[in-house]
């Protein structure tokens, strides 16, 4: 068996190679680059970013800060007035993050290490929304909403500044949108869409004016060509007419010269001609005597025709007329009898109506004359009764109202035109006669005569006259 012996200063170098390897071990830093290792303790403060290193374990430590990008909104809180002093509410959009420069992340270091991302987040939005403010409120309502970029450009550099004291480095902002509750952005497009129709029209308007202008020139270097091309025609007229009428003088030259020829011919032909036409008006005339004779016999017979033509056509015109009359003739008739039907109807029936009313009337009297004579037959019973002088009082009393009343219809008659002898003896004649009449009637109809019964009564009282001399007999005759 064998026996191995270790010194203790071997042991030590053992231990000690042991002891470095940990520290080397716990002490190795590998960096990524989207985070930054700051290391601090023994030595001044080191700060790796994507690359190793080492630190001293136990007596240096190390903190991190993420590089990465961070999205802030910033929006104001309440509204901010421009330098117009229209209140606007802005939105934006703000890509921030820890600077890698090493002056920036050594004051990032010192301000934001240990902070969680939404406290960094928040109190950045408070650091950008106040910039923002201000940028706002130094600037126009128009300039913000025409030209969004230049503002996010001055808030950007306006917070810059603010942003590095953090170690905060700012990769962009934009103004996502602005709001105002008052309509002014929306009137303001209003505006600029009238102002864009307007200057549309006026640009059509030029462009018009200067389609015209080009129009009215093209015209008039047209008309220009065309005039002097006229002119050049008319030149060329005017050389061909001369050379026209050069040509016509040497044709009518020629012309006079075969006519004179021609007249000579003619001459001649004309005397042979008037010698044939001298015959031939013998011939016609011949024929013509002929032609006349034949024609005064077809003339006798066409108007021996025309005279038998027009007798028989007039005779068929009046025939027809006197038929047409007939039947006019008779068709009056006929209106003015079927007029004089319909008036005699129209009379019959007033006739009738009239008839019908008297008779309802007459009826009407015959019953009121039964009711009064059945009223007078009850008190002629009632007076007979009484005796011969209270009926003859009745009579007497009743006679003047029955005169009257016989009398009445010539009181109600305006006018009275008597023919003949008539005169007011004769009126006043026949409304006696009217009395008697009804006096009459009563005899008739009661059986009591008032002409006997007014002698009887008389004749009693001048025999009884003689004797009424005392004054009971008095009496009783009055």
């Amino acid at each position: 068996m064998s026996q191995f012996h270790i010194s203790g200063g071997v042991i030590g170098g053992i231990i000690a190679a042991i002891v470095l390897i940990t520290l080397l071990v716990l002490g190795y830093l590998k960096a990524p680059p989207d985070t930054a290792f700051i290391i601090s303790g023994l030595r001044h403060k080191r700060i790796l970013i994507g690359k190793a290193g080492w630190r001293v374990p136990f007596f240096e430590r190390v903190d991190r800060l993420s590089l990465q990008v961070m999205t802030v909104d910033v929006k104001t809180s309440e509204a901010v007035p421009t330098n117009e002093f229209i209140n606007v509410m802005v939105d934006g959009v703000a890509n921030v993050k820890v600077s890698s420069d090493p002056v920036l992340l050594s004051r990032a270091a010192e301000a934001l290490l240990g902070m969680r991302q939404d406290e960094l987040i928040a109190m950045l939005t408070q650091v950008l929304e106040g910039n923002m403010r201000e940028i706002v409120g130094s600037v126009g309502l128009k300039e913000m909403v025409q030209d969004r970029q230049g503002v996010a450009k001055k808030i950007t550099e306006n917070v810059v500044p603010d942003m590095q004291k953090l170690g905060i480095e700012v990769v962009n902002f934009n103004i996502q949108n602005f709001r105002d509750n008052a309509g002014t952005i929306e009137n303001m497009g209003i505006d600029n869409v009238e102002q864009i129709r307007k200057n549309a029209q006026i640009a059509k308007a030029n462009a018009q004016r200067d389609i015209a202008i080009a129009t009215s020139q093209a015209q008039q270097e047209a008309n220009a060509v065309k005039v002097e091309a006229e002119k050049k025609i008319a030149e060329q007229n005017a050389e061909l007419t001369v050379q026209q009428a050069e040509m016509q003088v040497r044709a009518d030259t020629k012309k006079a010269e075969a006519d004179a020829a021609y007249s000579i011919q003619q001459e001649n032909q004309r005397k042979t001609i008037e010698i044939t036409r001298a015959n031939a008006d013998i011939a016609r005339s011949e024929k013509e005597a002929e032609l006349a004779e034949k024609e005064i016999a077809i003339k006798e017979r066409q108007l021996d025709a025309e005279v038998r033509k027009q007798a028989d056509a007039m005779k068929y015109q009046a025939e027809k007329e006197a038929e047409a009359d007939l039947i006019r003739r008779q068709r009056e008739a006929d209106a003015k009898q079927y007029e004089a039907l319909k008036e005699a109807e129209a009379r019959r029936a007033e006739a009738d109506a009239a008839r019908y009313a008297m008779e309802q009337e007459a009826e009407g009297i015959r019953a009121r004359g039964l009711a009064e004579a059945e009223a007078i037959e009850k008190k002629a019973e009632a007076q007979r009764k009484m005796g011969e002088a209270s009926i003859l009082e009745m009579y007497l009393a009743a006679l003047p109202e029955v005169v009257k009343n016989a009398a009445s219809p010539l009181a109600q008659t305006d006018h009275i035109v008597m023919y003949g002898d008539g005169n007011a003896t004769k009126l006043v004649k026949d409304v006696i006669s009217s009395s008697n009449q009804v006096v009459e009637g009563l005899k008739q109809s009661t059986g009591i005569d008032l002409a006997a019964l007014l002698s009887g009564f008389a004749g009693g009282k001048i025999a009884a006259k003689p004797d009424a001399d005392t004054p009971a007999d008095i009496e009783e005759a009055e």
